[in-house]
C-alpha cells in the first residue's frame, strides 16, 4: 500500500498519519486480524473504503460469510469513535503509531505474510539507517548461566559491529541479549507480547527505559492497554523474525517459543536460522540442538553470524532483499529467472530414490511441506535431504521455497 507518511522528525508521542488512523480503527474491530484486514483492503479498494463498507460489500470478500460481515460492520463505526481515545493513551505511554502505509514502517517486516497493519513504537526504529541490519537472539526464559553468558557475548559483539539486536524482552536469554547490546553501546529493539503501555516482565521496566533512552525501541502491534497473555506471544514471534535478517537461537527447549520464531524465520520469511549448541544432556538445549540437526547454521562465535548474514545484508543494501526472500522465480545473484536456470539443469545422476523424486519435483519451486505431500515422504526426512542438497549446491532456497539448480 502507499499513502501519506510522517516525516521522521515529527515522530512525537501520539503522532499518527491520517491513513494510520484509519488502519488503527480497523485493528480495533473484533475479528479483524492482519490477514483479514489485507483481504478487505485488497477487495474493497482502500482502508477508508473498508471503514465505509456495507455489510453486503464485506460479505462479498472471500472467506467472510454473512454472519461475520454483519459483526464487522456493526463494530466499524464504534472503532472510528474510539480512535482518538486510543491515540491519547498511546501518547500517554510515550509512543507513536507507524502503519504499513508509512515510509518509515520497517521494510523487511512489511514484505512478510501477515505483517501488522499498525505498530506502536516507543523510542525509534530507523530501518533505513541506524537499524538497517537487525539480527534476533531468542531462547529460554529459564536459561542457564552458560546460556545467559552466550546471549550477552553474541549481542555485545554484534552490537559493536553495528547490528541492531532484536528480541522479546522476556526473562532469561532475551534480557541477557538486550543488556549485552546496551553494554556494548549497540542498538536494541524489544517486541512486546502486550500493549505498549504495559511492562512485561515488570522487573524489566528499568531495562526498557534504558533501551529507549539509548536510542532503541519498544514495539507492539497490540492495543495499547492489552495485558500480557500466552496467546499473544506466538504472533509476537513473527514480528521478531520479520524485522530481522536472521535468528540466533540460544538454549531453547523442545516446546520453547523460540522455536516458533525460528519456524517463522525459516518457513515464512526466508531468514537465516542459527543455533548456539548447548549441553547434550540439558533439557534447556534440546530444541536448539534439534534445530542444528535439522540444518540450522551452527555458530560458536559472533564472527560466524556476520559471515552468514553478509549476503542478506548485501541484498538489503542493494534493494534486492525482498526478491531474494519472496520471489522464487528470480535469483538475485545471477539475475536469471527460473525458466532460464532450468535450461541449465544438469542430469540428476546416481542418487537414492527419494532424492531423485525430490529433484524431479523441483523443476518448479516448492516448499518442503508441498514436497512431502506430493511425494508422500515424512516432512522431517524431506528437510534433512533438502539441507544436504542445499549444501551440495543442487537446490536453491528462495524464501520458503526450493528450486533445483543442478
Amino acid at each position: 500500500m502507499s499513502g501519506e507518511s510522517l516525516q521522521s522528525e515529527s515522530r512525537n508521542p501520539g503522532d499518527c498519519s491520517e491513513q494510520s488512523r484509519t488502519l488503527l480503527a480497523l485493528t480495533m474491530v473484533p475479528g479483524l486480524g492482519p490477514v483479514r484486514i489485507a483481504q478487505l483492503i485488497s477487495s474493497i479498494g482502500s482502508p477508508e473504503a473498508v471503514l465505509k463498507a456495507s455489510t453486503s460489500q464485506i460479505a462479498s470478500v472471500r472467506g467472510i460469510g454473512n454472519s461475520t460481515a454483519s459483526n464487522i460492520a456493526q463494530h466499524l463505526h464504534q472503532a472510528i469513535d474510539r480512535v482518538d481515545s486510543e491515540l491519547e493513551k498511546i501518547a500517554d505511554a510515550g509512543a507513536h503509531i507507524v502503519s504499513i502505509a508509512d515510509s518509515h514502517y520497517p521494510a523487511m517486516l512489511a514484505a512478510t505474510p501477515s505483517a501488522p497493519p499498525i505498530l506502536m513504537i516507543r523510542g525509534c526504529f530507523e530501518h533505513e539507517s541506524k537499524d538497517r541490519y537487525p539480527v534476533a537472539i531468542v531462547g529460554s526464559r529459564a536459561c542457564s548461566v552458560y546460556g545467559s553468558e552466550q546471549a550477552g557475548k553474541f549481542a555485545s559483539a554484534l552490537g559493536r559491529a553495528g547490528l541492531t539486536l532484536v528480541s522479546g524482552g522476556a526473562r532469561g536469554i532475551d534480557t541477557a541479549a538486550h543488556r549485552g547490546a546496551l553494554q556494548a553501546g549497540g542498538r536494541t529493539a524489544v517486541v512486546l507480547g502486550c500493549g505498549i503501555s504495559k511492562v512485561y516482565p515488570p522487573e524489566n521496566k528499568g531495562l526498557f527505559d534504558e533501551i529507549v533512552e539509548s536510542g532503541g525501541s519498544i514495539i507492539s502491534e497490540l492495543p495499547v492497554e492489552a495485558m500480557p497473555d500466552a496467546k499473544n506471544f506466538p504472533a509476537r514471534n513473527r514480528i521478531i523474525s520479520g524485522l530481522s535478517l536472521g535468528i540466533i537461537v540460544i538454549e531453547a527447549g523442545l516446546k520453547s517459543g523460540a522455536l516458533i520464531t525460528a519456524r517463522h524465520a525459516l518457513e515464512d520469511h526466508g531468514r537465516e536460522v542459527m543455533g548456539v549448541p548447548g549441553r547434550v544432556d540439558s533439557p534447556a538445549s534440546l530444541g536448539t540442538n534439534q534445530l542444528l540437526k535439522d540444518g540450522a547454521h551452527l555458530v560458536t562465535d559472533p564472527s560466524e553470524v556476520i559471515s552468514i548474514l553478509e549476503r542478506d545484508a548485501f541484498h538489503l543494501f542493494s534493494g534486492t532483499h525482498q526478491v531474494r526472500t519472496t520471489n522464487p522465480s528470480v535469483d538475485p545473484q545471477s539475475g536469471m529467472s527460473t525458466e532460464q536456470s532450468e535450461a541449465q539443469l544438469e542430469p540428476i545422476g546416481d542418487v537414492d530414490n527419494e532424492t531423485r523424486q525430490i529433484l524431479e519435483s523441483l523443476n518448479d519451486p516448492r516448499t518442503g511441506d508441498e514436497l512431502a505431500e506430493l511425494i508422500g515422504i515424512d516432512p522431517g526426512q524431506i528437510r534433512a535431504k533438502l539441507t544436504i542438497l542445499e549444501i551440495q549446491g543442487r537446490v536453491r532456497r528462495a524464501g520458503s521455497r526450493f528450486t533445483r539448480v543442478r
